[in-house]
């Protein structure tokens, strides 16, 4: 068996050289023989295995627009002697689908079209067998049946459209963006996927690199004021750009982005502004405005002031969202003094490029005019307060300053004051109208007050609205008018065992004065007491002086209080004095001098009760006890109201019966009996606060043995009594209250109870009540009549 290689071509495409395999003579082995081709190094012979298949790479156009299948090429083995023993098997990537063979003769043929851009080449396996055996006549082999492009895809751009910016005034060349186009047909088998770019609109603003797509500019001083927005439309051409290639276009959208290329202009040289001088401080007088056709940072710009008649006047800001100059008041305007400004502004880019200082100077100039308007003022005040001095013995109607206002305006109206009573609600103080001095109404005492702030009103007397305040500070001068006294209550006492020249107390002074150089104070004894005197008293000259004995002993007995009088007076113009007394107790004191006991009357002055207040209260207890006499004399005077008002309404009334018994012992006003034994009960229920109709006799019960629990009985005897009154279904429909109380035993007084009136039933007589006075009157009405009045 021999291997051949032949060249065959496809009859359905143009000429193009297909490698199939088929049975040829070759001086090769054939498969399945070895034969020797050489030597290793070692000179061992090296082997070869005779195959039975020839390969090369198949080759099939893609697109493929004809009607019948596409032939690929044919596969043979040389084994197969013609005779239909030989079944030829296809396995791989599309086998059976995209290709299909002839099992018999080997050929392969495409199905479909087929697409280099979705899959370039496809990996397949061929096997020969015996088709009566089923076995494998060769082993499988691989083979790679590759797709020959055509340029059928044209250039796309990766984007569409782009955007890009450039600066404004930028040179000549300067890049700008690159585009990139993407061919998809087979770049290395001819200019299938070779793009060539080109530029279709844009010129002659901007070029484009035909190999890189990289976009310059191509012309010098584009200015974004004159023009910002270009649309450049950019061509990519595949095989190179020649006749016949595929394209694709896209736009690029480029903005020329500012620069600092326009310096601020005025639109006026002069501008002119108007302001009453009424204006308050930090206004705004004014706004001016620099035209820059720049936009964002290269047109911000700073205002400033370079000139004005009136420095410190007026001041400029800039307003950043604007880009506006702001004047604003800074002093007080005054048309009186000025009625006109003048100011030079100047306006100045804030952010300079370099690159054209060569066009000029970045900066403008302009004059501004700032008229002041005449406004009816209020009256100023010569100063913006006023300090005062008075002293405190000074007179009423004394003076003790003034205050001055005028009217500012050309006018010059009359001013008149007065004091504004809101600071001033004593009317310690008054002005006169006309030349605003200040006088006192009444007497000063600075030890009550050292100060007094008032307000002084000026009002223009034509203009009564024109109205202007200025503080006036009054302060009142120190004049010596108080005596010393003594700085507290001093609790003072000598013991009976003291000694001569000893000291008992320290006293000092106080004084509400304030002299310039301090308080001085001299302490002496009165001299109505120097010759007679117990005590005396040492001045140490420090403002204290000692009260000191004069005998060694003390007796309470015979004198448990001394006054002691002390002179006190200070070193002031006029010198004020006062005397003062100093209570001092003779106590029994221990060895050590600590106090054991004082008498009363030593107790009652410590108590420091002066004889004028004991007489306050005595008179006060004695009115307190005439109030409570004469009330309880008006409470006997007043008349007492009747038990019951009408016999026909005898509604919501309460009949009191103070009926007091003898106790349980007494047995002669009832039977105890009843008490003790609550099942004994009367049958017929009779009431007391109303004349009965008829009278049951009483039912007597037979006494039970009497029981140990007297008190549990009678408790119980009431109990049932209040249950009875409670259930009464003959009670009349008014209130009445009966009461049941438990008094005790063992009473030794006589019975005073009327319970054994009831015994009588009808017989009781009660005509004794008119005979009683008018205060029974009622009660004998009520029962003292005849049985027929009572029937009726």
């Amino acid at each position: 068996m021999k291997q051949n290689r032949s060249l065959c071509s496809n009859k359905s495409l143009p000429p193009l050289p297909v490698l199939f395999a088929t049975p040829c003579e070759s001086a090769e082995p054939s498969l399945g023989s070895a034969g020797l081709t050489g030597q290793d190094a070692n000179g061992v012979p090296l082997r070869r295995s005779k195959r039975g298949w020839m390969w090369n790479q198949f080759f099939l156009l893609e697109e493929y627009t004809g009607t019948d299948m596409q032939y690929v090429g044919k596969l043979h083995s040389d084994g197969d002697r013609g005779d239909g023993s030989v079944r030829y098997v296809l396995t791989g990537e599309g086998a059976g689908s995209l290709f299909k063979i002839d099992e018999k003769s080997g050929d392969i043929h495409a199905t479909k079209r087929l697409d280099r851009e979705e899959k370039a080449y496809y990996i397949l396996h061929a096997k020969a067998i015996n088709r009566f055996t089923n076995e494998a006549l060769e082993g499988q082999s691989e083979f790679i049946i590759k797709i020959h492009d055509i340029n059928d895809n044209e250039p796309r751009f990766t984007k569409d459209p782009y955007m890009a910016r450039v600066p404004e005034m930028s040179d000549i060349g300067t890049s700008v963006i690159q585009v990139t186009a993407i061919d998809a047909d087979d770049p290395t088998y001819g200019n299938s996927a070779r793009v060539v770019y080109s530029i279709l609109e844009g010129q002659p603003y901007f070029s484009v690199d035909p190999e890189t797509g990289l976009i310059k500019t191509a012309l010098p001083g584009m200015d974004r004021e004159v023009k910002e927005n270009y649309q450049v439309v950019i061509q990519a051409k595949d095989m190179a750009g020649q006749m016949g290639g595929l394209s694709g276009t896209t736009t690029v959208s480029i903005t020329l982005s500012d620069v600092n290329d326009n310096p601020p202009r005025f639109t006026k040289t002069v501008y002119e502004f108007r302001v009453p001088e009424s204006t308050e401080l930090g206004s705004v007088v004014g706004v001016i405005r620099a035209m820059d056709a720049d936009i964002g940072e290269n047109a911000e710009m700073d205002y400033r002031i370079i000139g004005s008649d009136g420095p410190g006047m007026f001041d400029i800001s800039t307003n950043r969202s604007t880009q506006d100059g702001v004047i604003v008041l800074r002093k007080p305007l005054d048309f009186e003094r000025k009625r006109q400004y003048s100011l030079r502004i100047q306006v100045e880019n804030s952010h300079i490029n370099p690159r054209f200082f060569s066009v000029g100077p970045f900066r403008d100039e302009a004059t501004i005019k700032i008229i002041v308007e005449d406004v009816d003022e209020p009256p100023v005040f010569e100063r913006t307060s006023y300090v005062m001095e008075v002293k405190e013995d000074a007179a009423r109607n004394t003076v003790i300053g003034s205050v001055s206002a005028s009217d500012p305006d050309d006018k010059n109206s009359l001013v008149r004051y007065s004091i504004d009573r809101r600071t001033d609600m004593d009317r310690m103080f008054n002005v006169h109208a006309g030349n605003g001095s200040v006088f006192i109404l009444r007497e000063l005492d600075r030890e009550e007050s050292a100060w007094h702030n008032i307000s002084v009103i000026a009002t223009e007397f034509n203009n009564p609205r024109q109205i202007s305040r200025v503080p006036v500070y009054i302060r009142v001068l120190d004049v010596n008018d108080n005596a010393p006294t003594f700085a507290t209550n001093y609790e003072t006492f000598v013991c009976e065992n003291a000694k001569a020249n000893q000291r008992i107390q320290t006293v000092s002074a106080a004084d509400p004065d304030e002299p310039l150089g301090g308080h001085r104070f001299f302490f002496s004894l009165a001299q109505e007491a120097a010759g007679k005197a117990n005590f005396s008293v040492r001045d140490n000259k420090d403002n204290t002086a000692w009260i000191l004995t004069r005998r060694n002993s003390y007796n309470s007995l015979q004198k448990s209080i001394y006054h002691v009088p002390v002179v006190i007076s200070d070193g002031e113009f006029p010198m004020q004095s006062s005397t003062n007394t100093l209570t001092i107790r003779v106590c029994t004191c221990d060895r050590e001098g600590n106090m054991k006991l004082c008498n009363a009357e030593a107790f009652t002055a410590r108590a420091g009760l002066s004889t004028g207040a004991l007489v306050a209260i005595l008179l006060c207890v004695i009115i307190l006890l005439m109030i409570v006499v004469l009330f309880a004399a008006l409470r006997r005077q007043r008349k007492k109201e009747p038990l019951i008002i009408s016999k026909e309404d005898v509604r919501d009334n309460v009949v009191s019966y103070n009926d007091e018994g003898g106790g349980e012992e007494d047995t002669q006003a009832f039977d105890i009996g009843t008490l003790r034994n609550p099942e004994a009960i009367e049958e017929s229920k009779q009431r007391r606060d109303i004349v009965p109709e008829t009278f049951y006799p009483p039912v007597r019960r037979p006494a039970l043995p009497p029981i140990r629990d007297t008190n549990g009985d009678v408790r119980d005897f009431i109990n049932q009594r209040l249950q009875d009154n409670d259930s009464d279904p003959t009670a009349p429909p008014y209130d009445s209250l009966a009461t049941y109380a438990y008094e005790g035993n063992g009473s030794v007084a006589e019975s005073l109870s009327s319970l054994d009136s009831v015994t009588t039933e009808g017989d009781q007589d009660y005509n004794y009540l008119s005979e009683w006075g008018p205060r029974f009157k009622k009660l004998a009405d009520m029962y003292g009549g005849d049985d027929s009045d009572r029937d009726s």
